[in-house]
């Protein structure tokens, strides 16, 4: 008596499936069988291709390493592009290989349910971590880049760089010895940790500031210059969460 799909369905997710068992099921006439077999065979494919991902990250990291006791800083930031809102910037310090992050990758590729079931994650896993928002006041007055420079730095000061190397995305540091890397969110796990803690943390102040400000639609644009957003400034005008540094807002202030 041939085994139903079911059977076969709960064999395999229940990983009791033998190599006996794969190679009589791929020869099953029946087309519902072979879907099933393939389907499974993407699934463990797109596993492999996380773990890889994730030793790729691993190895990238190591090689920074002076010994097998030192540890990784990554650092990014959310929020540089926006039209409103603050820069956020995070630092996490991950202890060496940490598998509890198989699956981690910049927050820009990552779902929003994702990026939180991650976030949830760094908080509650005991790995240290720092978060600064810099406001927008700051931005203004500095210029985005600077202000995004010295949050770091403010992050930083809340954490212990004993025996760490510190990794940034793409932002050279003043007051701290670390290493710029280009698309370091993509490279290195304690980056891409750490933009997916700013991003989350930035996400939930632009909620926040959606429940005040309605009518900006700030929780579906997150403060970019979208044509939604636009089209509100031009109704609404402009409010103290606003970059006046930061064109149109600049030149709507001038009145040009």
């Amino acid at each position: 008596m041939k085994e139903t799909i079911q059977h076969i369905r709960q064999t395999i997710q229940e990983n009791r499936a033998t190599e006996e068992d794969w190679k009589r099921w791929f020869e099953d006439p029946r087309k519902g069988v072979v879907q099933l077999c393939k389907k499974e065979e993407r699934r463990r494919e797109r596993e492999r291709a996380i773990k890889e991902a994730w030793r790729e990250k691993v190895t990238f990291e190591a090689s920074f390493k002076t010994d097998d006791t030192s540890y990784v800083i990554g650092i990014d930031e959310a929020g540089r592009g926006p039209l409103a809102g603050p820069v956020v910037t995070a630092a996490v310090k991950l202890p060496f290989h940490y598998e509890a992050f198989v699956g981690m990758d910049d927050s820009k590729s990552l779902t929003k349910e994702a990026r939180r079931t991650f976030a949830e994650h760094i908080r509650s896993s005991g790995v240290e971590y720092a978060v600064h928002i810099q406001p927008r006041s700051v931005i203004d007055e500095v210029n985005i880049y600077e202000a995004t420079r010295q949050s770091m730095e403010r992050a930083l000061d809340e954490m212990d760089i004993d025996r760490s190397i510190i990794l940034t995305d793409a932002m050279p540091l003043h007051r701290y010895e670390a290493t710029s890397i280009t698309k370091g969110d993509a490279k290195s796990l304690a980056i891409a940790a750490a933009s997916i803690l700013a991003k989350t943390v930035r996400d939930a102040y632009m909620d926040e500031l959606d429940e005040r400000y309605p009518e900006y639609g700030f929780a579906h644009h997150a403060g970019y210059g979208t044509k939604e957003h636009l089209r509100a400034i031009d109704q609404f005008g402009v409010i103290d969460e606003h970059r006046t540094t930061f064109e149109p807002i600049r030149s709507l202030l001038k009145g040009d």
